[in-house]
């Protein structure tokens, strides 16, 4: 039985990147360069939107063995794509606000030359997520800084959570191999599941959580 915990080689992930580059419909690989040393991926080049970039560097961390990524991608806009601070501000309330999942009363956006400031407080990390991501799809938006603070109504203690979790994590995928350590507004998952979907299934549970700000995903999967 193959598993994915074989240690890989910095060449082989190198490809596996640039692979996952020229499938995904978001990236265009052509304009990126990767380079990886010691497990560490670094992606160079521009592309023409904040989106693009994001999505590079998405494809860099679904890679089996990536331990990081640091992403030195230069946005450069068009001259079509160009827009005001004001422009965008506009755009940024308007799309928050047509998002049913995202308190858009309680978030301030801030523009400043192309570059976004998010600032505000929600009550679940999805929806702090949700809100970046409604961002980072606008047009003209060269960067996105998220300062959003996650706060639940009835704070839980990190005991209650972990519970939580692995209940949640047991209705919907089955497995009870994933360990979780929580610490304060941080989860983090590890431990051996059995398929991509477990995976990713893990990581949203572990978001839908109140109060919960970052996940730390380090799941191996083994088929």
């Amino acid at each position: 039985m193959t598993t994915a915990t074989a240690a890989r080689t910095d060449p082989e992930i190198q490809r596996d990147v640039l692979d996952e580059l020229d499938w995904d419909a978001q990236t265009r690989p052509t304009e990126i360069g990767v380079t990886v040393a010691a497990g560490v991926v670094t992606l160079t080049g521009w592309v023409d939107s904040y989106a693009r970039r994001w999505a590079a560097e998405r494809c860099a961390h679904r890679v089996r063995g990536v331990r990081a990524v640091a992403s030195e991608i230069e946005v450069r806009l068009p001259g079509t794509d160009e827009r005001t601070d004001a422009e965008i501000a506009i755009a940024a309330g308007r799309a928050l606000e047509w998002d049913s999942f995202v308190p858009a009363e309680r978030l301030d956006v801030t523009v400043a030359n192309g570059w976004v400031m998010l600032r505000g407080e929600v009550e679940y990390g999805f929806q702090r997520r949700t809100a970046e991501r409604e961002l980072r799809r606008l047009r003209g938006v060269r960067g996105v800084t998220n300062l959003v603070e996650v706060h639940p109504p009835s704070p839980l203690s990190d005991e209650q959570i972990r519970r939580d979790l692995q209940r949640a994590l047991i209705r919907r995928t089955g497995t009870e191999r994933v360990d979780i350590e929580v610490s304060g507004d941080t989860v983090v998952l590890s431990g051996v599941v059995r398929s991509w979907w477990q995976r990713d299934e893990a990581e949203r549970v572990a978001w839908s959580m109140p109060g919960v700000r970052e996940v730390h995903e380090r799941l191996v999967v083994a088929g």
